[in-house]
């Protein structure tokens, strides 16, 4: 029997994030679609039993746990030093650069290897966006895959592409994307949903950290154009390490109190309802590695407007608008007038809508899933 070996720790992190559902999606299709004689067991830092309990009840069918006897920050560090090995041997995969990165030989080690995901390049495009410690971290265990991985998962052609001018990973590179959750659909009770979360009658949706990579800064002084001046500005994602403020930015922009809404996480079928309900979507980000929300607001057929981050245009595919991010200090003006062409015009909005429901087929974890397997496959 061969045993694949998930890290799925970043499901109980305290700041899941966008890489804590990667996790859980993809890890929850490749047991589903794991090949005959083969079961995925997970690896995890030290934690409460009721994180080993979440992990093992959002993963069914999962071979058990490998427990680190080391805290995820000491483990982290461990690994980031070459420290702490893993019990056992065999074929590990992680869902991010918290991995245990060490010598072996990648060519003639039949079965020991280990594949990691970088999701992007923010380190090196957008540093500020990261604490001193974690951009430190993130480009040392960069630099470790680079030394010692078998493979390298990135989630989009541009992130290769931009991964190839900072790390030569030759033929190492797979791209593998994501996709919307089984879990994003409508619930039974959405007027119920939208009184509570005081959804106004026309708004704008945006979701993402409130970092200021994500551009949201830019979003709120688009708001202060005359032709948005009947919308409000909703926001649903957490603050993340170095969030804004955004009531400040807001006040500054000259809004009035009310306008921008800060709905911090949404819970998925809060979440479902107010991407169902939006007017337009609005993905600013200044740079990013996939978009997924862009994908799941295509999904419930809502017109999106994101900004020309390569990564962004590549997963939107002419489906979406897309409004030029330079000369930075224009920026907020292009994306008014972008989002008011849209919420202005019926016709295109539902154009949009049909672009975007079929874009979204096109990402499936199953796929993904699948293409986990063939890789420690070709390994």
């Amino acid at each position: 029997m061969t045993t694949l070996r998930v890290i799925v720790d970043q499901i109980v992190a305290p700041i899941p994030g966008g890489i804590g559902r990667y996790t859980e999606e993809l890890t929850r299709e490749i047991i589903r679609t794991a090949p005959k004689g083969c079961r995925v067991a997970g690896i995890v830092s030290s934690s409460p039993e009721s994180d080993y309990d979440l992990i093992e009840t959002l993963l069914p069918g999962l071979d058990g746990l490998f427990k680190s006897a080391l805290a995820r920050r000491e483990l982290e560090l461990a690994w980031q030093h070459g420290f702490t090995r893993l019990p056992g041997s065999g074929m590990v995969h992680a869902t991010g650069l918290f991995a245990p990165l060490f010598t072996h030989d990648r060519v003639n080690s039949v079965g020991e290897q280990i594949a990691v995901t970088i999701h992007d390049v923010i380190p090196w495009t957008n540093p500020d966006a990261l604490s001193w410690r974690r951009l430190g971290w993130y480009k040392a265990m960069t630099k470790r895959a680079h030394k010692y991985a078998d493979a390298v998962v990135v989630p989009t052609h541009a992130v290769a592409s931009q991964l190839a001018e900072i790390y030569d990973f030759g033929d190492r590179v797979r791209v593998i994307g994501g996709a919307v959750s089984s879990k994003l659909t409508l619930p039974v009770d959405p007027d119920a949903r939208a009184e509570r979360l005081e959804l106004p009658e026309r708004y704008i949706l945006s979701v993402g950290t409130l970092q200021a990579h994500k551009g949201i800064a830019q979003l709120i002084d688009a708001l202060a154009s005359p032709v948005l001046q009947d919308y409000t500005l909703l926001i649903a994602g957490p603050e993340g390490s170095q969030g804004l403020d955004v009531a400040g930015i807001a006040t500054n922009a000259g809004l009035a109190e009310g306008r921008v809404r800060a709905l911090g996480y949404l819970a998925d079928a809060d979440l479902a309802v107010a991407l169902d309900r939006a007017s337009v979507f609005v993905f600013p980000s200044l740079a990013e590695g996939f978009g997924l929300p862009v994908v799941e607001a295509f999904n419930f057929g809502t017109p999106v407007v994101h900004s020309d981050d390569p990564a962004v245009l590549e997963v939107s595919a002419g489906a979406g608008l897309a409004v030029a991010r330079e000369p930075a200090e224009s920026y907020a003006n292009r994306l008014a007038e972008a989002i008011g062409s849209v919420a202005s015009d019926p016709a295109l909005a539902k154009r949009m809508g049909f672009a975007g429901r079929d874009r979204a087929r096109a990402f499936s974890w199953t796929d993904s899933a699948e293409k986990i397997w063939q890789l420690h496959a070709d390994l």
